[in-house]
């Protein structure tokens, strides 16, 4: 049988019958099908589900949230629905047109010089309300320290600065409402250099409190908010939890908070399109190091870095050892924000995406943020890690346009002019308790054990806040330079009220004072416990009876054989 009359033979013969433009069409649709489901596009969902009228936003928040009935119930932005823009349904589309277009407003920055006390540096880039009016100014005018404009600092993300589109986005439109933003640049980001033995990290905290301060010193009437975005947001969260309702902030915005580092370090690593992401970061990252390469070198293991093939590998390499954490996971864990959630105690709106290919859901703490009655948690169905593009031009971000208008109803009520209500210490870390803070504790006449604290006398407290007066003028080491002109450098450092936990008193210590309630305490424990001493061995005896009841029978049949009756040992 030839090989032209077999079945195959014949299959093949017909195969090449079918004009090559077929196979090439046949090869798209397979390509379009493995691309649709690869980048996750739902465009035909969203023409088929809802008509392209975009999904509701989801909120989370508190049983009774005054919040929510003051202020997120009037914003019609987080009460509408979102939908992308068509040709960017992805969520990998919306976070690769972000970062290599993302059509910025065009502006320019005012820069400042803010120099802090370990000597590092860091780029405060201003955009005035009057830069985007249209109001011919003096590039060297500042702001009047009585100006009441509300300022709001802006944190940007990993390797981000002032000059990301999203960043311009946020700082357009918000100084299009009639306030005034800074950006604050990451250190070593914005065109300026490393000048100390330090890098961010995404739990460094302490550049964002200086920064806050020091706006609150200089402009004491102007009502402060805080934006932060992606390790921004992360910061900006743990900050807020962190100082509690020491800060000067009177609301803030967490904008795709990557919120749990460790859960995001494995979802990044899990499929093929998030090591996508992994690459790129670590890139960006070493790209970071290289501008920096004098000072890191000499701080970090510099061989590592070039050799890094992960974000996990740079931190490694780089992060750890010079904010001196023992191990990655280390890093991670004490970074994260999530553990900070519950102290937050200024307005926040946190704005997150389920399909984030970057910042995963599974880190969102849903049932810390619905435990606080202070923050909002908006959630979207899509939008990528900070893209949330919409129009059929692109030319709007949704996540831009609902911080925005969150803040101007926030500043309009009276929600910001209360006094914030104080969470459970936020002076200590999360999961400590007072006991954990005195080596000594106390029996109250309830019988519940507390910490001893030394309280202190009137005097005591006037020579206590006296010598921390002059702690902090003397500790007035943090320094500014004005890039455009020369400020007023006599400004005030702000005091935070401090809790300190004195020794107790030697007779506390011996116990030879102990009080009457503390001493009843341990006499009735005391009778508890010979009480339970009886109590044990009357168990013991009554369930041990029936084997050291027949092992005693036989031990005494054998030792009084002959002096006892016939008729005891019979039995």
């Amino acid at each position: 049988m030839e090989f032209s009359d077999s079945p195959y033979g014949l299959l093949f013969k017909s195969l090449s019958l079918i004009p090559i433009s077929h196979y090439l069409l046949g090869f798209l649709l397979i390509l379009l099908v493995f691309l649709y489901n690869f980048l996750e596009i739902h465009i035909l969902r969203d023409l088929i589900i809802t008509g392209f009228r975009g999904h509701p936003v989801s909120l989370t928040f508190a049983s009774g949230s005054e919040l929510y009935q003051v202020v997120a119930s009037k914003c019609q932005i987080l009460h509408g629905r979102y939908l992308a823009t068509p040709w960017l349904s992805s969520p990998h589309l919306q976070t690769a047109f972000l970062s290599f277009c993302g059509r910025p407003p065009i502006f320019s920055y005012r820069r400042q010089l803010f120099h802090t006390s370990d000597g590092g540096t860091i780029a405060l880039d201003w955009l005035m309300n009057s830069d985007v009016m249209g109001v011919a100014i003096n590039m060297n005018d500042t702001i009047c320290k009585d100006d009441k404009t509300p300022i709001v600092i802006v944190i940007p993300g990993l390797t981000s600065d002032s000059a990301s589109a999203y960043i311009k986005h946020l700082a357009f439109k918000i100084a299009k409402s009639g306030w005034n933003v800074v950006v604050s640049n990451h250190r070593g980001l914005g065109g300026i250099s490393i000048t100390s033995d330090f890098m961010y990290n995404a739990g460094w905290t302490e550049d964002i409190r200086k920064i806050v301060d020091y706006l609150h010193c200089q402009y004491p009437e102007a009502p402060l908010f805080a934006v932060g975005t992606s390790i921004g947001a992360n910061v900006l969260v743990k900050y807020l939890g962190e100082d509690g309702v020491n800060t000067p902030l009177v609301g803030a915005a967490a904008i795709c908070s990557t919120w749990d580092l460790l859960i995001c370090d494995r979802f990044i690593n899990r499929k093929l399109v998030q090591k996508f992401y992994d690459k790129a970061l670590t890139i960006g990252l070493q790209g970071y190091a290289q501008l920096h390469q004098p000072i890191l070198s000499r701080l970090a293991d510099w061989e590592g870095i070039k050799k890094s093939r992960s974000v996990r590998d740079f931190d490694n390499y780089a992060t750890c050892l010079i904010g001196k954490y023992e191990t990655v996971d280390t890093y991670y864990r004490r970074s994260s924000s999530a553990s900070f959630v519950g102290n937050v105690s200024v307005p926040l709106l946190c704005i997150s995406t389920l399909d984030d290919p970057v910042c995963t859901r599974e880190a969102i703490p849903w049932d810390e943020c619905k435990a606080n009655k202070n923050i909002i948690l908006a959630t979207t169905k899509h939008g990528g890690h900070l893209g949330f593009f919409e129009g059929l031009t692109a030319s709007s971000v949704w996540w831009v346009r609902a911080v925005d208008e969150f803040l101007s109803v926030l500043h309009s009520t009276q929600f910001i002019h209360r006094k914030k209500e104080a969470q459970p210490s936020p002076s200590h870390t999360p999961l400590e308790s007072s006991i954990d803070q005195s080596p000594y504790v106390s029996i109250t006449e309830e019988g519940m054990v507390t910490a001893i604290v030394h309280k202190k006398t009137e005097m005591e407290e006037e020579e206590g806040l006296y010598h921390d007066h002059k702690l902090h003028t003397k500790k007035d080491d943090d320094k500014v330079s004005v890039a455009e002109s020369s400020s007023n450098k006599d400004e005030e450092e702000r005091t935070c009220p401090k809790t300190e936990l004195s020794q107790p008193s030697e007779e506390d210590i011996n116990g030879l004072t102990a009080p009457a309630p503390a001493r009843r305490r341990m006499d009735q424990l005391s009778q508890y416990g010979r009480k339970s001493i009886w109590l044990l061995v009357y168990i013991a005896i009554v369930t041990t009876w029936p084997l050291v009841g027949s092992a005693l029978l036989v031990f005494l049949k054998r030792k009084f054989k002959n002096a006892l009756p016939a008729a005891l040992l019979s039995r």
